[in-house]
């Protein structure tokens, strides 16, 4: 499960067994969402965070898009 960043009690990492599209798993505190990379934004796809962490990690997720760009593409080519 490789990690990407930590960011104010959030962990985005992504799974061994990716697939398409470009997308990051966010945890903090035991609970998970997902968000897809669509245009430099982060869109939530599904999330277990309270809406008050779900933003947040959404923002941190965006500010962060390009590094999760270039990782997914160098993790799963």
């Amino acid at each position: 499960m490789p990690k990407i960043f930590e960011a104010e009690g959030f962990s985005f990492f992504f799974y061994m067994n990716e697939h398409d599209p470009v997308h990051v798993h966010v945890r903090k505190q035991g609970k998970i969402a997902k968000f897809e990379i669509l245009n430099g934004y982060a869109v939530p796809v599904f999330g277990k965070l309270s809406k008050a962490d779900m933003a947040k990690a959404g923002e941190l997720a965006t500010e962060n898009s390009e590094l999760i760009i270039k990782k997914w593409f160098e993790i799963f080519g």
